[in-house]
């Protein structure tokens, strides 16, 4: 079966950065257009030649905050994309921005240019809770960002935090409700998480506050599964919530373990590459990226691309495709025990397996992270 192929683009400003941010972004400024256009179009092109004959199913905008990007920008990764490979029947090209006013005033042109699906950072309905997370926005404007969305795009998605601080499930449960009383299509929750290197991280080392216990915060994603399935929402992936048909279809190239070409500073891609899977990485640094400094890439071995394929795949509720001619039967975990593996698993009811697809359970998705230590380690 042929893999599924989306692009991602990195756009590295923002105006602040946020105190749990570990991505790869800088303060906003002006920027050369005309030079940002070049270096972006110079390696799609690469990228294109690579992945000839096949046309996109996602294009992907991200950040950093995108929708601050120039407008002629994002047109020309379009228009390029669209020159270069084409797109499939029902193609998704999302943006993500902020709810702030100066972005809502812009999503009428985003529209015209061709995003055709708006991620929207919310990160939270209560304005203390945004202030805490440096957000420059406040509860109203992102409700007001939201219904303005929902008239400019055909599909719209947003993203609430929960775990934070003095947030209890009583909180969780009336801040989400409020959410689904918006109606969403898609809707993302993230547990607050303290990244090394961010802000937060060091406020917690020094102990000025503290994260809820994992108790807690395991009793909100369980009430946030309750409620989003209530609303028809249910949970597609870990994090992810979707009305049938509203999955997020770049998102599932990822998961699916498809390819996807890597635009902008610090973008990673993978593609399949005479049956090898070809990891690539941008530089990282804007003036490098313009410059035109070199790529890395490397190609996985077959324990790298299998574990990779399994961490991704096991966090959508379908799971992965998985027959006893796979790679991690015959040359990962073949000598170390594979079947006992997944049978012990499946006893704890972590896993499910027919023989043809391979699936983490309710409690196997919540504790993913020993799920794939106990496969692979």
């Amino acid at each position: 079966m042929t893999k599924l192929l989306g692009v991602y683009m990195h756009w590295p400003y923002c105006v602040r950065i946020c105190p749990y941010c570990d991505f790869n972004v800088y303060k906003n400024r002006a920027v050369d257009e005309a030079a940002w256009i070049a270096a972006l179009k110079r390696d799609l092109e690469h990228y294109a030649a690579r992945t000839q004959g096949r046309k996109l199913t996602s294009l992907y905008f991200g950040g950093g905050t995108p929708s601050l990007a120039p407008l002629q920008v994002i047109e020309s990764v379009i228009e390029t994309c669209t020159r270069l490979w084409g797109f499939e029947p029902a193609a998704e090209i999302t943006l993500e921005a902020n709810p702030t006013d100066a972005e809502q005033s812009r999503f009428d042109a985003f529209a015209k240019a061709g995003i055709n699906r708006l991620s929207l950072g919310v990160q939270s309905l209560r304005d203390e809770a945004l202030n805490f997370l440096g957000r420059d926005h406040d509860a109203a404007s992102a409700k007001h960002a939201i219904e303005a969305a929902k008239t400019a795009f055909p599909r719209v998605t947003f993203d609430l935090i929960y775990g934070r601080p003095g947030q209890t499930l009583d909180d969780w449960r009336t801040e989400l409700g409020e959410a689904l009383a918006l109606r969403p299509q898609h809707l993302s929750l993230y547990q607050l998480t303290i990244e090394p290197g961010t802000a937060f991280a060091t406020a917690v080392e020094k102990g000025r506050w503290s994260p809820p216990e994992d108790d807690i915060t395991a009793d909100m994603y369980d009430a946030a599964q309750e409620m989003t399935a209530a609303a028809g929402l249910p949970a597609y992936e870990i994090s992810n919530h979707a009305g049938p048909g509203e999955e997020s279809r770049h998102n599932l190239v990822y998961w699916t373990y498809g390819d996807y070409v890597g635009v902008g500073p610090g973008a990673h891609g993978r593609l399949t590459e005479k049956g090898d899977r070809v990891a690539t990485e941008t530089p990282l640094a804007p003036k490098d990226y313009l410059a035109g400094a070199p790529h890395t890439q490397t190609i996985l071995n077959k324990s790298g691309a299998t574990m990779e394929r399994f961490t991704m795949g096991l966090r959508l509720r379908k799971g992965i495709p998985l027959h006893e001619t796979d790679p991690f039967f015959t040359d990962v975990a073949a000598g170390a025990g594979a079947y006992e593996r997944i049978d012990r698993l499946i006893g704890d009811k972590l896993l499910t397996w027919d023989g043809e697809n391979l699936a983490a359970t309710t409690d196997g998705r919540r504790i993913l992270n020993r799920v794939l230590y106990e496969l692979f380690a």
